[in-house]
């Protein structure tokens, strides 16, 4: 099976590479990244040289070169992961979510219905269903409405209902998944848990935002991608499953323990103005894909320990620029 995966120098996408790889070793995998400031390729130094290993360096906004790669691939299944998606960006510039995010869909989706892929598999979040009431039991599920509350979130809702559109209008065989916020190796470190091991790393501040008490649902990286890989060859075309960690951290609480594990000050603590429209609370209702068989594998606080382990061991060998105005 030849397989094509966008944004596979990212962080999700990357992992998600590299577990295919060694997981099917019969499938011909092909990875399309930009290779933006996100992306990178140090994470497959110990894959380049696999035979069914394939990178190619393309935007996906680009119609006339993604459709001569399509062409020429003859892929039997995409699995979607490019995107911008750094809310923070998303508020000071929405104009590249939009285009990456709606139009580079659009244009994977018109090249995959024309060559009859098998199975287009979009990678979503949890963030297009808006937020809970931080002090509730409510959980999003696959028939939460759509309510988008930033310029990020707006555009992911909106690719999501493209992608919907094209299997209702075109019969194309579509899954969408929306997973909570992802930690593992190789994240980018302007996101929270990266960028906190950063900041204490070096006893710098750290910036938190309002009062710290947002609070998000963490799924480990490698459990994302066995969640992924069933929904590719199980799911019902057309469903859209949610993928959860059943792990709902305040940022207080997760800047906090990192602090703790590196025995790092909470005086390194700096609450700083809160973030436009900050969502307060995401948690995700995992059911749907649990009948299909996934459970999640990763307990949060050994996941988390070996997350900070990982950039403890790695911080000299992959290094990547923070951003000096990060807050989380």
């Amino acid at each position: 099976m030849k397989v094509l995966i966008t944004g596979g120098a990212g962080f999700i996408g990357g992992n998600f590479v590299s577990y295919m790889i060694k997981k099917y070793p019969a499938y011909e995998i092909y990875n399309l990244d930009a290779l933006t400031y996100a992306g990178d390729l140090a994470k497959h130094e110990d894959i380049l040289n696999h035979k069914n290993y394939h990178f190619i360096k393309g935007n996906i906004v680009n119609r006339s070169a993604i459709y001569s790669l399509f062409q020429q691939g003859k892929f039997d299944c995409v699995i979607h992961f490019a995107a911008e998606s750094h809310v923070d960006r998303s508020i000071e510039d929405p104009e590249v979510f939009t285009r990456t995010n709606v139009s580079g869909t659009q244009v994977l989706l018109d090249a995959a219905k024309d060559i009859g892929v098998k199975k287009f598999v979009h990678i979503s979040t949890d963030e297009v269903y808006g937020e809970l009431e931080l002090n509730s039991d409510n959980l999003f599920t696959e028939t939460t409405p759509l309510q988008p509350n930033s310029p990020y979130s707006a555009s992911k809702a909106s690719s999501d209902l493209l992608v919907n559109s094209y299997y209702r209008t075109y019969d194309l065989p579509v899954n969408i998944t929306r997973c909570s916020n992802n930690y593992g190796p190789y994240q980018h470190a302007e996101k929270l848990i990266p960028l906190t091991i950063s900041k204490v790393l070096n006893k710098q501040e750290i910036p938190v935002y309002g009062d710290g008490k947002n609070v998000r649902d963490w799924l480990h990286v490698y459990d994302h991608c066995t969640a992924i890989d069933l929904v590719l060859h199980e799911g019902v075309n057309g469903e859209v499953y949610n993928i959860g960690g059943n792990n709902e951290k305040s940022n207080i609480a997760i800047v906090s323990s990192i602090i703790e594990i590196l025995d790092g000050s909470l005086d390194l603590i700096e609450y700083v103005t809160d973030r436009l429209g900050h969502d307060r609370r995401y948690a995700i209702d995992s059911s749907k894909i649990s009948k299909l068989g996934w459970r999640p594998m990763y307990n949060f606080n050994i996941g988390l320990k070996k997350t900070i382990d990982w950039y403890v061991k790695n911080q000299n060998t992959f290094k990547e620029k923070v951003n000096k105005n990060g807050n989380v």
